[in-house]
């Protein structure tokens, strides 16, 4: 965690029985070697006093709008400057609002007005008041203004319901702030991801396909851009908002992928699209009756969108995808060779695996026995660690870096 010595933390505390979570956070935040001020709103002193947060962080909790200690009478002012990274967790929906709809009426929401440190909420909340129209639209709303939201996560909630609505744990938020101020490492970089499946015509009406939801490949595409990547997205048919920031292009087959990719300029590309293997050999013009008790559909290979960018342009770094159903090393690594790939993640797909669910695990292989296990998470926060390793490799005096230990070890 050195990417948070000496760095200047201030958390915000919102009411919620999320806040006892926020003694645990200053502990781990100042071990990193963080500094730490925490502005508590009224209600959240209801949950935690002031004193256990004053005690970990060092630093008087402050809470007044109008405090004649701080410089010149304007504390907002005084923290908005003094601060390297806003966080807010937990946030609750009552200060989501607030904050998307740019009120400041008390410290803690006037100082985020007031500030030009990137700013980022963790939510926690009832399930049903995070599933809210209103809630959902105040925290796009966030989002489109840049403000970074981290989780929720799933899971029992304090209410005994369950869902959507914890507050994200701890240790993902620690590494959320080391992220966040750390961003750039791909400044410059001009990325090209693809995303979603592809649909293959059958006839007008009909299509051969798979089950990505997209949600993979879009949530790389927003850690690209949080890494300061150019970031380009090929997207097959979902129903995903664009991340912010992200340049679309929608396509529909995987000849129409190809056809567009070739027309871009990148330096990376990262090929999270589950792409169609094979497409109907003639399609029909017009919709195919059901008259016969049997049919037959013949399939011809589809162009190999990776493959094809890994051959035609050998100065990309190109990052494959294998899901894989059994033997996943064994296929992974064959997809790494076979393609000349400089690096290849893979995750198991099936009942309640990858593509039917929000979380997702990788294995992430590339040439010279490099490999990392990525831990399931959810497919955002995996998607930053992912970027976070492809920025280390990507970068050559990493990259050199990286080959001269190999060598080392031969």
């Amino acid at each position: 965690m050195n990417g948070l010595v000496n760095k200047r933390i201030l958390l915000g505390v919102s009411g919620g029985i999320a806040a006892y979570k926020a003694a645990e956070l200053v502990r781990l935040l100042r071990r990193a070697g963080a500094e730490v001020q925490v502005v508590m709103t009224e209600g959240a002193t209801r949950f935690i006093t002031p004193l256990s947060l004053q005690a970990l962080s060092g630093r008087a909790v402050r809470s007044a709008l109008f405090d004649a200690a701080a410089e010149a009478g304007m504390g907002h002012i005084e923290l908005a400057r003094w601060a390297d990274l806003i966080l807010i967790a937990p946030a609750s929906a009552n200060l989501l609002a607030r904050l998307a709809n740019g009120l400041a009426d008390d410290l803690l929401s006037t100082l985020c007005l007031a500030a030009r440190a990137p700013l980022a909420v963790a939510p926690a909340m009832n399930v049903q008041m995070w599933r809210a129209a209103a809630t959902q639209e105040n925290v796009a709303r966030l989002r489109a203004r840049g403000v970074q939201v981290l989780g929720p996560d799933e899971g029992d909630l304090a209410c005994g319901e369950s869902g959507e609505g914890r507050l994200l744990d701890v240790d993902e938020l620690l590494h959320a702030c080391t992220r966040l101020l750390s961003q750039g490492a791909l400044r410059g970089v001009r990325a090209l991801v693809t995303a979603g499946p592809t649909r293959e015509a059958i006839d007008p009406v009909r299509y051969v396909g798979n089950r990505s939801s997209g949600r993979m490949g879009f949530a790389l595409a927003a850690a690209l851009r949080e890494a300061g990547a150019e970031v380009t997205l090929l997207s097959g048919p979902v129903a995903l908002a664009t991340p912010p920031g992200v340049r679309r292009i929608d396509v529909e087959s995987a000849r129409e992928m190809l056809a567009a990719a070739e027309g871009e300029h990148f330096d990376l590309l990262v090929a999270a699209a589950a792409v169609a293997d094979y497409r109907p050999a003639s399609p029909a013009a017009e919709k195919i009756k059901k008259t016969a008790e049997n049919t037959r559909l013949d399939l011809i290979r589809n162009p190999d969108l990776l493959a094809t960018i890994a051959r035609t342009r050998p100065q990309v770094f190109c990052v494959g995808f294998a899901a894989e159903t059994e033997a996943l090393e064994q296929h992974a690594l064959a997809k790494l060779e076979q393609k000349k790939l400089a690096m290849i993640a893979a995750n198991r797909v099936g009942e309640g695996q990858g593509f039917d669910s929000a979380h997702n695990a990788l294995e992430v292989y590339w040439p010279g026995g490099g490999h990392v296990s990525l831990a399931t998470a959810p497919k955002i926060d995996l998607a930053r660690r992912l970027v976070a390793l492809i920025a280390k490799r990507y970068r050559p005096e990493g990259h050199q870096q990286e080959q001269s230990q190999e060598h080392a070890h031969d």
